[in-house]
């Protein structure tokens, strides 16, 4: 049985610090996004009519869409499908309605994005999903790139981790 005492290290200055460690990185093991084996990203375009990315959504069970531009394919945001089935439901977007009028789109002005990759390690996946050292911004999902941002590979969400872990042989 493992210890469940959290990591002691010492500091720079001699001081010790403790760090909390997931329950399942011990399972990650070296393990990468590309070990998740993501299904490729289904993306939308923000013209396309909210009954085609409903559809293209069920039938693939997926949770999260990407919206990326029609003309240059650059990420301008995503679909929550729970959340736009209670769009639909309140009547705040019809199913004939463009993909923009209910897509949240990636504010871009001041912020530094977390390139998620396939080499990225799982218990970078899983930080990322926790909001980072100080836990204030959690993810639910992590929307998977090339290096440079130019090619939408998959969406990871913390559901793929879980599947990962009891997948992973003890």
């Amino acid at each position: 049985m493992a210890s469940t005492a959290p990591p002691v290290s010492v500091t720079a200055n001699g001081a010790t610090a403790t760090s909390t460690k997931s329950p399942w990185a011990d399972k990650y093991r070296g393990a990468c996004v590309e070990d998740l084996d993501l299904p490729p990203a289904l993306s939308s375009n923000p013209n396309d009519p909210i009954s085609h990315a409903m559809m293209n959504a069920f039938e693939r069970d997926y949770t999260h869409l990407t919206v990326i531009s029609q003309s240059d394919r650059a990420l301008l945001g995503y679909l929550n499908i729970p959340r736009l089935k209670q769009l639909l439901e309140d009547g705040t977007v019809r199913e004939n309605d463009p993909v923009e009028k209910a897509m949240l789109r990636f504010r871009r002005k001041g912020n530094v994005y977390k390139i998620i990759t396939m080499d990225t390690p799982l218990e970078e996946l899983e930080a990322f999903f926790d909001g980072g050292p100080d836990g204030s911004s959690r993810q639910d999902f992590a929307v998977v790139t090339d290096g440079s941002r130019r090619f939408v590979l998959g969406v990871a969400t913390r559901g793929d981790l879980e599947q990962f872990v009891r997948r992973r042989p003890a």
